[in-house]
């Protein structure tokens, strides 16, 4: 956080550059339920929210200065090589996987691909300032991820996940988001005109665990 504010307040003393890409998160928003999610809903009261606000509060000194700022609240980025999917892999290969707490909660996800993709669209789009979603426009529950994971593996995906096991395997806090849930969708990026590679959950998870895997 106070090397972001460094960043923004040297940025702010420069001609150039005029553009500053600062990366948040969609726990911005803390626990939402079912309600949908855009950049204009309101930022939530847990740690993590706090922490995001906090986050995109250290970029003002560049704002203030004229430099177009884009806050990049991103969701879990989903990759085979590290992340929550790595972490999860494991698990559901070996037929042990499944939901956290009922289910019902949702699961704001997007490829990596469209991630990378998603990052040089706002650089290169003048009208992008202020909060950017960066997730896939489909939403799913938590139930629902699980399932697909479950079904492209060809494993069961049916045991409940036990709170201890979360907090062993992300940490106290990440174990919080991923009991929680935002229903997030990519309002700003959709009306821009960026186009995803990857909208829908199961083709992506296809092309991610198709590719041979490090070292095989």
């Amino acid at each position: 956080m106070k090397g972001t504010r460094l960043v923004s307040e040297a940025i702010a003393g420069l001609e150039r550059p005029r553009v500053l890409l600062a990366a948040s998160a969609v726990g911005y928003y803390g626990d939402q339920g079912s309600a949908l999610v855009t950049e204009q809903s309101p930022a939530g009261h847990d740690f993590l929210a706090q922490v995001a606000r906090d986050w995109e509060g250290a970029t003002e000194p560049a704002a203030a200065a004229g430099v177009r700022v884009a806050n990049l609240r991103f969701a879990v980025v989903l990759s085979r090589s590290g992340g929550a999917l790595a972490t999860m892999l494991p698990a559901f290969r070996l037929g042990l996987g499944g939901r956290i707490g009922s289910g019902a909660q949702y699961f704001p996800w997007i490829a990596l691909d469209d991630a990378l993709d998603a990052i040089l669209y706002v650089l290169a789009t003048d009208s992008l300032s202020g909060p950017v979603n960066i997730t896939a426009p489909q939403a799913v529950t938590h139930l629902e991820f699980v399932r697909t994971l479950g079904r492209v593996l060809r494993r069961p995906a049916v045991l409940p996940v036990p709170p201890i096991a979360l907090w062993l395997a992300f940490g106290r806090e990440a174990a919080a988001f991923m009991e929680s849930g935002q229903r997030v969708v990519p309002a700003r990026l959709v009306a821009a005109g960026y186009r995803f590679r990857f909208a829908e959950l199961e083709p992506a998870l296809r092309q991610l665990l198709a590719a041979p895997r490090d070292g095989s």
